[in-house]
């Protein structure tokens, strides 16, 4: 009988240990987009390794990925208009949707609960139910008499179930306001300025600023203001010197906020502007290697990391947030396209598209600690994401 009762209760404990050693948490997950083979890598920023592969997921050559509010689910938008609804703990496409025929990036709102999709064609915003990918809402770009509809950029999360984007071809800018029925209401800033490409918002959730590639300058909307309206900031920050061919447009949601300043890519410019956070007057600029595309600030703030368009991009620099100098320069490889810092920002994950790989520094000592190999990798998304406004 006692025999029995122990070889019961060793099938048990064996039983559970073997449940706790499957079961785990997210928050220290993400994944590594591989652009030409349409797959994620799930990867462990413990231990810096890969944990499996997702296929089948379309077009990832712009791809972008948002995260549900537990760090389980990674919504994939691809640039065929492709949605996807991974599970990283299955390594499973858990829904996917075409939505549009050419897609550029995504959100989700600050409950959770919806998905949105900002496309070129057609022109505009789709907005999908997160739990399952079904369809909630469509909402046309349309400008101009003939209704002519627009392509969508800078599209962002904001508190109280609100997505903000930009029009490109109108020069206007958007929100839509979705009620506990998933009702949207719509409000339009129009004449911004020409060609918004690209917009930021801050992890407040007040401040939405759109880069213009058709003029010097800034737009930027106060949406804690009792009556929020477009300011142009940085008017006019390239006259009278000669621009430069513009080889990749840099991305403003690679912007760093740090020490009370914005520090931002200028358009075909071997510059970054630096901007007073409350005034939003420029307070200064840095030199650097060439045209940056991410300027990205470590998440104590200390330092902000920034790589460059073809053809110099295979150079990394680190710029000092105290005194805007450039502490450190090196060269992990040809196309360094993108980087994610850990939660506490021990270490920064850096893509090598060209080859082949993604090479993990450690931020303190700037020593390689390892590289994982990986098939043309471009986006890197950790799970910290998950909660922060505008990401």
């Amino acid at each position: 009988m006692i025999s029995r009762l122990l070889a019961a209760f060793v099938f048990c404990m064996s039983a559970t240990v073997a449940l706790v050693d499957e079961l785990r948490g997210t928050g220290d997950l993400g994944v590594i987009v591989e652009r030409a083979a349409g797959s994620l890598q799930i990867i462990e920023t413990t231990t810096q390794t890969s944990l499996g592969r997702v296929e089948g997921l379309g077009d990832l050559s712009h791809a972008s990925v948002v995260f549900s509010r537990d760090g389980r689910h990674a919504f994939v938008f691809g640039r065929d208009g492709g949605l996807s609804r991974v599970d990283l703990l299955t390594a499973t496409v858990a829904n996917r949707v075409i939505q549009a025929g050419n897609a550029i990036g995504g959100a989700i709102s600050d409950d959770g609960r919806l998905v949105a999709v900002s496309n070129y064609e057609p022109g505009g915003v789709r907005v999908f139910d997160a739990a399952n990918l079904e369809p909630v809402a469509d909402i046309p770009a349309t400008y101009g008499q003939a209704d002519a509809r627009s392509k969508v950029v800078g599209l962002v999360d904001a508190p109280g179930r609100r997505f903000i984007f930009t029009l490109y071809d109108a020069g206007e800018i958007w929100t839509a306001d979705f009620d506990a029925d998933n009702t949207a209401s719509i409000e339009r800033f129009t004449d911004i300025g020409e060609l918004p490409y690209d917009a930021l918002i801050t992890g407040d959730g007040r401040h939405y600023i759109a880069g213009l590639f058709g003029e010097d300058g800034l737009a930027h909307i106060d949406f804690w203001a009792d009556t929020p309206r477009v300011e142009r900031i940085l008017d006019g920050y390239g006259r009278g010197e000669e621009p430069l061919p513009v080889y990749k447009m840099p991305h403003l949601e690679g912007w760093a906020l740090a020490q009370g300043r914005l520090i931002l890519p200028a358009v075909g410019r071997h510059e970054l502007l630096v901007v007073d956070a409350s005034t939003f007057e420029e307070v200064g600029r840095i030199p650097v290697h060439g045209q940056p595309i991410f300027a990205v600030a470590q998440p104590d703030g200390r330092q902000v990391w920034v790589n460059f368009a073809h053809p110099l991009n295979d150079t990394i620099q680190v710029i000092d947030t105290q005194s805007l100098a450039i502490v450190h320069s090196f060269t992990p490889g040809k196309a360094a396209l993108h980087m994610e810092f850990t939660p506490r920002g021990e270490h920064v994950w850096i893509s090598v598209r060209d080859e082949d790989r993604v090479d993990v520094y450690d931020t303190q000592t700037f020593d390689l600690i390892t590289s994982l190999p990986v098939d043309k990798p471009s986006g890197i998304f950790f799970t910290a994401r998950a909660n922060r406004i505008g990401l």
